[in-house]
């Protein structure tokens, strides 16, 4: 039995896909599947796939990536899955940083680790998108008490607690789960902590980020930070929870 899953969430990523997954396919360790979630593309992204004899998913509308991970999250409930690995389709995270994410959920026991591209240096963000992910970071501590450095990292490994929890989370979010998850699972008594990875430059996904999108981004995390901070949460805690 394979201990651990991949789950690549993909919109319209048919020109990096493909060497994602060969590159994933390079690691000798640790033993893996991979599950693609195709959201709504509309360009050959499922034929690459396919191609590459990979489980697919497909959404028949492009719903948001937080709404492709909590599928993927899904699958691995039901397929038994101790682990799960998110990571972007577009080639910016390196799968050779797998084994630090893994070594750093054992010596930290923690329920979920967050791969930061700046714990070892070398990382060139936008000016715009690294002052962003400096407030959310700011934001972070003051909740946790945890000095993160890369609170929008979508670079993570997730234990079984931790990934049914948000499979099951009717609040989770369907465009981009950042630092809101994060506070949202320290409230729940999960521990999240960082360990160093390598991300590569993808200047096309940096292109995405330009012009207003920070801002409106960021508007809207503040606001999905100021619903949580309000909310009355009855819901289940990972101590009460029966997996």
């Amino acid at each position: 039995m394979v201990d651990y899953l991949i789950i690549l969430p993909a919109y319209n990523e048919d020109a990096h896909i493909g060497k994602v997954i060969d590159s994933i396919m390079k690691l000798k360790e640790p033993c893996l599947d991979i599950l693609v979630i195709d959201d709504g593309s509309k360009d050959n992204t499922a034929n690459v796939v396919k191609n590459k004899n990979v489980p697919i998913v497909r959404h028949p509308i492009n719903l948001g990536y937080g709404a492709a991970l909590q599928t993927g999250f899904r699958f691995a409930k039901d397929g038994g899955y101790k682990y799960v690995i998110t990571m972007d389709a577009d080639g910016q995270h390196d799968p050779f940083s797998i084994p630090s994410l893994i070594s750093t959920m054992e010596s930290k026991d923690a329920d979920v680790v967050i791969g930061s591209r700046f714990l070892q240096g070398g990382y060139r963000m936008p000016i715009a998108r690294r002052i962003g992910s400096w407030i959310f970071a700011k934001i972070a501590h003051l909740y946790t008490g945890y000095k993160f450095t890369d609170p929008t990292s979508g670079f993570q490994l997730l234990n079984r607690d931790a990934f049914l929890y948000l499979a099951s989370e009717d609040g989770y979010p369907f465009d981009y789960p950042d630092v809101n998850i994060i506070m949202l699972l320290h409230k729940k008594k999960f521990k999240v902590v960082e360990a160093p990875v390598k991300m590569i430059t993808n200047h096309n996904a940096d292109s995405m980020h330009s012009g207003l999108s920070p801002l409106f981004y960021t508007l809207r995390m503040v606001i999905a930070i100021m619903v949580l901070l309000m909310r009355k949460d009855n819901s289940i805690k990972k101590d009460e929870y029966a997996f």
